[in-house]
């Protein structure tokens, strides 16, 4: 690590460093500096005078500073006089610069300040042709021409460049810098990392004493003080700020607000405009504001201070403020964003821990070097406020005569030389005042006099000045506690004090890190946690206070010094993603991406997930509130590591936040990550309650939503759009659970699994298991045929792709179809499928009379199919050995008590199938009991009282009699009329009522159930466009619905919740959209939950979706009036 510097002003205006490497404070050579305030940068450092000059600080190295000036001399040829320096009155001055537009004769070029000096004389450049030969001259036909150093014919005017180099000579010490137009009350450096391009050269801002602000050009390498200044308008008068290493300005208002400079760039070094932050308190205005690469503290007035959380380059205004321990006066952002302060005891603090990782650290050290003592006379011995060890006793010294008093100089700076003046003061001086230094007990015998104290600021804001000092009160104080006490009455005798004869640590008014390089891992010696105290600490008041009520220990007695006790922090995770940009033209987009965490002292958090991208050249971002996030959901898309961000507003307008990650383990790692947060502040932990509804995506992603009481509300139910779903590990296309926590779900290859109860993530865990799943994926060769070539795959221009999927909206080829994500793999080579519904012929073709257009002929399709397999690690346990394709367990209320839980099952070959030994302590049962059918069923369920009803694959609907615990197969089936001209695929049973799904989408209601008359009397159309349905134990109904009105290129499949389903209206009045985008199947037959009694909403309010028409119901194929 390469050794800086820290520096710091103490309140007499003296200048300090304190190496990295060394231990001692050492103050500047000159001793009549004395400066307000300074800011430092990679080697170098700026101060303000209190003369209102702006000094610079070079620091030495082995390359020195110098700077070449040019100039040309320029000649023209006439047949008389041959080239002379009489130029024709359109020609350039006879000596210019490159261009020729502006004169520079020798003599113009002056020396920009004292700190410079001439290395030579002027001297001709001869690198142009044959040194010695030619002179330096080019020769040209005319002036805006190119020239060469060979003359020729006609060659008509010359030029040669005249060089004279200049050394900078005051690196190391304190060099003046031009007068500025105002006189600065502040100044701040920065801008040399810049984001876009770092190891650039530092800017320094500057602030007048009349509000206005100033940019300082021109600097750069070999031009360190920079050449002139250049004003920025600001809206209202400025009264500090302070510049970032990156694109980051803040400055802070006269009223306590905050203005933030936006467009900041190597193009644009001032920016483009100002943006205006309130204070971090509404009561209490703020102080002082530091900024670093990507973050931002305050002070306020009531010496508090707050660290903006979310701030970078993209957002530099940030997105809220968060409260930090410790009282402060000032505090100074340097290098790697490490924090540095000037306590309210002017004490010096460093904020431990701050890293990438949490950048508002985790606690305040104090600097603890030693000060170099430098012999004054008129210099008074100062004492630090809280310096002393207040557990050792005082020792007995000899008071110094009144004479002595009388005549030690006082201390005294000017009000206009001090930095503190620069500033408004309106301090009350006859405010109360209180004791900085604890009181510590005499010794019998002896009498001191009470030593004067400095007064302490008011606590309330509005009378807080900004950063006032009396420094003549301050000065008479300490001269006079000096005068009344030794140093070692004050601070006893610690192990690493200092001497009688040096003069003790400095009071410290302004610090700035900027070029001080440390880090959270850096082991500086005067930055230990840990370790003896020195006779320069200063300690602020809640850590005075709590040091004063320890017992006393002895004089030599080693103390430990600890950090403040953790308050507020930040933790940051960043990463970089890529980001699908759904706005024309659609593309991935490489972004980066933050996690910010805080944390309040009373322990809660909250996060924001911010993604950051470029536009046209323009920095923005996007930020997601994690107490708004309602899913995280990994997606298929483009053959990527894919995951979607839901929040309520983007789920109402069906707008994903999509995310890729470069691997699969980068996505879970963020999936996880995102997941515990929005989990921990929602308060969900383990496994899922037994009301849980579970839901799995068209991937096959398990999903689980914990319902509130709230959920079936009569009156306000919760919004579908409200509820937030957390992935559960494994991988299934159907689940199906009830109230007494059963939960089985079925792979995309029919094997059952069972859920163990388990949510750990971790491999060890003996109840998550291996879990595979082999699912076929579908392609179509599509061929039409014309009578000269017969079929062929030369289509009309208004056909499907030769190579599409099932629809034939997508063409999908052999090669550009990939496995559904990158977490399955290929096991199979493709192949053609015998096995299509309404059977092929012996190549495997089907024949149709034409695509689904108005056009005529003949059409062939030929179904390939490839196998894929994907393995994970999930809480689910494999029930053997047969391969099933349909589920359903009894649903029933959270008080009863079963020994066994009835379930039924349909195998893949259509066989029903009863499982026996099912129960809460054995959820995997133990044996299948065949029930026998005429024909193979597809769909099959069970609700209330043992009602088992099922759907065969010809669409006929059945219901199965006699099932009781006692005989839980049931005698026999009884067939149930379908509604006309319409055949049932899914069907689902609740307490009382009945609901099913056709082939077309449309949802029917079974009318007329009754306990005498289990099989009801007719069938209700409800509404359209569903592919799944549920009902849960209290006839609550929730569908997946094939798409959201008003968005169709949504991706089929979203969750949909029945309002108004009660006693007096089974069927509902209206349906909430919730999230959607790729869901399958969900199950809500565990929430026996009973919901909030409350009136029911009329059927002609508002409701959150559009009601659908209901038409006229069916008895048996009859129309009836409703």
């Amino acid at each position: 690590m390469p050794i800086t510097l820290l520096w710091a002003v103490d309140v007499y205006g003296r200048v300090y460093s304190l190496s990295t490497a060394g231990q001692r404070w050492v103050r500047a050579d000159d001793l009549l500096l004395e400066l307000k305030r300074v800011t430092a940068g990679k080697g170098r450092c700026w101060g303000i005078g209190c003369d209102h000059h702006i000094y610079l600080n070079i620091m030495p190295s082995e390359t020195s500073i110098r700077y070449r000036e040019e100039t040309y001399e320029n000649q023209r040829w006439n047949p008389v006089d041959g080239f002379t320096d009489v130029l024709l009155p359109t020609d350039r001055w006879p000596w210019s610069d490159v261009t020729g537009m502006n004169p520079q004769p020798l003599h113009s070029f002056q020396l920009p300040s004292r700190s410079w000096e001439w290395e030579g004389d002027w001297y001709v450049d001869q690198s142009c042709g044959e040194p010695g030969q030619t002179g330096g001259w080019e020769y040209a036909v005319d002036f805006p021409a190119n020239f060469s150093p060979d003359k020729k014919w006609n060659s008509c005017v010359r030029r040669r460049r005249w060089i004279r180099y200049r050394r900078y000579t005051a690196q190391g010490t304190w060099a003046k810098v031009s007068q500025p137009p105002l006189p600065l009350c502040d100044i701040s450096c920065g801008g040399w990392e810049m984001s876009d391009q770092s190891g650039r050269y530092p800017y320094l801002w500057g602030v007048s004493q009349q509000g206005q602000v100033w940019f300082r050009e021109g600097i750069h390498p070999r031009v360190p003080e920079g050449t002139s200044w250049e004003e920025v308008e600001v809206p209202r008068e400025v009264a500090q700020l302070s510049a970032g290493p990156g694109d980051l300005l803040w400055a802070l208002l006269w009223d306590g607000n905050l203005l933030v400079r936006t467009g900041l760039s190597l193009d644009s070094p001032t920016g483009t405009s100002w943006l205006e932050v309130e204070s971090p308190s509404k009561e209490v205005e703020a102080l002082h504001v530091a900024v670093g690469v990507s973050v931002v503290w305050v002070v306020t007035k009531d010496f508090k201070v707050w660290f903006r959380r979310g701030v970078n380059s993209h957002n530099p205004c940030g997105s809220g403020w968060i409260s930090i321990g410790g009282e402060m006066m000032m505090v100074d952002v340097g290098l790697n964003d490490q924090v540095w302060a000037v306590g309210e005891d002017r004490g010096l603090y460093f904020r431990m821990g701050v890293t990438q990782a949490e950048p508002s650290g985790n606690g305040w050290i104090p600097v603890s070097a030693h000060a170099t003592p430098v012999l004054e006379a008129a210099a008074p011995s100062i004492v630090p406020l809280g310096g002393g060890d207040p557990s050792a006793p005082p020792q007995e010294v000899k008071q110094p005569s009144s004479a002595s008093q009388q005549d030690a100089p006082k201390a005294f700076i000017p009000a206009s030389d001090s930095f503190i003046n620069s500033l408004v003061s309106d301090r009350d001086r006859t405010s109360t005042t209180q004791p900085s230094i604890t009181e510590m007990p005499q010794e019998d015998g002896v009498e001191l006099p009470p030593a004067p104290v400095l007064p302490t600021l008011p606590a309330t804001g509005h009378d807080v000045p900004f950063m006032n000092v009396d420094l003549e009160g301050a000065g008479a104080a300490r001269s006079a506690q000096a005068a009344g006490r030794s140093l070692s009455d004050v601070l006893g005798t610690l192990e690493n004090s200092q001497g009688i004869g040096e003069e003790d640590g400095p009071v410290w008014a302004w610090v700035s890190g900027g070029g001080c390089d440390v880090d959270a891992s850096s082991r500086i010696s005067w930055l230990s946690s840990t370790g003896p105290l020195s006779s320069s600490l200063s300690l602020t008041p809640v850590q005075s206070a709590a040091w004063s009520e320890q017992p006393q220990k002895p004089q030599h007695q080693e103390i430990t010094r600890k950090p403040l006790e953790r308050s507020n922090s930040v933790w940051v995770r960043k990463g970089a993603l890529r980001w699908w940009r759904d706005w024309k033209p659609q593309r991935w987009v490489d972004v980066g991406v933050a996690l910010e965490q805080s944390t309040k002292s009373d322990g809660r958090k909250d996060s924001i997930f911010f993604v950051y991208y470029t536009q046209y050249d323009e920095k923005k971002y996007l930020q997601v509130f994690i107490n708004e996030v309602t899913a995280l959901v990994p997606v298929l898309q483009d053959c990527h590591y894919t995951f979607a961000v839901y929040t309520a507003e983007r789920t109402k307008q069906r707008w994903p936040l999509i995310l890729a990650a470069p691997s699969g383990k980068e996505m879970n790692d963020w999936l996880d990550l995102l997941s515990d947060c929005c989990c921990e502040w929602r308060g969900i932990a383990g496994a899922p309650t037994r009301q849980a509804l579970w839901s799995t995506t068209s991937k096959g992603d398990i999903m689980v939503h914990e319902p509130p009481l709230s959920l079936e509300a009569a009156a306000h139910p919760l919004a579908c759009d409200l509820m937030f779903w957390r992935q559960i590990p494994g991988h299934l296309r159907c689940i199906e659970s009830n109230s007494l926590g059963l939960v089985w779900g079925i792979g995309w290859d029919g094997t059952a699994w069972v859920y163990s109860g388990s949510f750990g993530r971790q491999p060890i865990n003996p109840e998550i298991h291996l879990q595979t799943d082999v699912r076929s994926v579908h392609v179509y060769e599509n061929q039409r045929w014309n009578p000269m070539t017969g079929y062929t795959d030369k289509g009309l221009p208004t056909d499907r792709p030769m190579w599409s999927d099932e629809s034939g909206l997508k063409e999908c080829t052999k090669c550009s179809t990939h496995p559904p994500s990158p977490q399955w793999s290929w096991v199979s080579e493709w192949a053609v499928d015998f096995s299509v519904p309404g059977g092929t012929d012996k190549e495997g073709w089907q024949y149709a009379a034409d695509f689904p257009t108005t056009f005529h002929g003949h059409k062939t399709m030929k179904d390939f199919v490839r196998r894929c397999k994907i393995t994970v690690r999930g809480p689910w346990q494999m029930v053997p050995p047969i391969h099933l394709s349909d589920i359903s367990l009894m649903p029933c209320l959270t008080q009863s008590k079963m020994e066994q839980v009835p379930v039924w099952a349909l195998s893949d070959k259509g066989d029903v199938l009863c499982r026996l030994g099912v129960s809460p302590q054995n959820p995997a049962g133990s044996s299948w009991l065949h029930v026998g059918t005429d024909q193979p069923f597809k769909s099959i369920s069970i609700g209330g009282a043992n009602q088992v009803w099922a759907i065969a694959r010809d669409g006929a609907v059945f219901y199965r009699g006699s099932v009781s615990p006692q005989n839980p197969a049931g005698e026999c089936w009884y067939h149930i009329p379908s509604p006309p001209r319409q055949n049932l695929r899914q069907l689902s049973v609740g307490r009382t009522s009945v609901f099913a799904v056709d082939d077309n989408g449309n949802l029917w209601y079974r009318q007329g159930l009754t306990p005498s008359y289990p099989q009801g009397s007719a069938w209700e159309l409800i509404s359209n466009n569903v592919t799944k349905v549920s009902v849960g134990p209290l006839d609550q109904v929730w569908i997946i619905a094939d798409g959201v009105p008003g968005f169709p290129t949504e991706t089929p499949g979203s969750v949909c919740h029945r309002l108004g389903v009660g006693p007096m209206a089974p069927k509902g009045l209206s349906w909430d959209y919730g999230i959607g985008g790729g869901w399958e199947h969900i199950s809500v037959r565990g929430n026996s939950a009973e919901p909030l009694r409350g009136p029911v909403p009329p059927p002609g309010g508002p409701s959150r979706s559009p009601a659908l028409q209901r038409p006229a119901a069916q008895v048996n194929g009859s129309a009836v009036c409703v």
